[in-house]
């Protein structure tokens, strides 16, 4: 997965981020957590791959975590910043 061209990622301190569509001139705020997944993606991982560590990071998450994996990747491509290449 990238980021579309016209996106760009702004880490805000080590944990924070926000993502600027430049086409809309909207900003989306990411939590850690989010911040944490959209960087394992844009790195390599699959989903799946990504919900994993989540889970190695916070157990309390295992009910959750592909679920709240598969919301972000569909929330950040319905909007178009993200771009699933596979």
């Amino acid at each position: 997965m990238r980021l579309r061209e016209e996106v760009t990622l702004t880490p805000i301190g080590a944990e924070w981020a926000v993502l600027l569509d430049e086409r809309k001139g909207r900003y989306y705020q990411l939590n850690p957590t989010a911040y944490a997944l959209l960087r394992l993606l844009l790195d390599g991982a699959a989903p799946e791959q990504a919900a994993a560590r989540l889970v190695d990071w916070c157990p309390d998450a295992a009910g959750r975590a592909e679920r709240d994996t598969a919301g972000l990747v569909a929330y950040l491509t319905g909007a178009g910043l993200l771009w699933d290449e596979g």
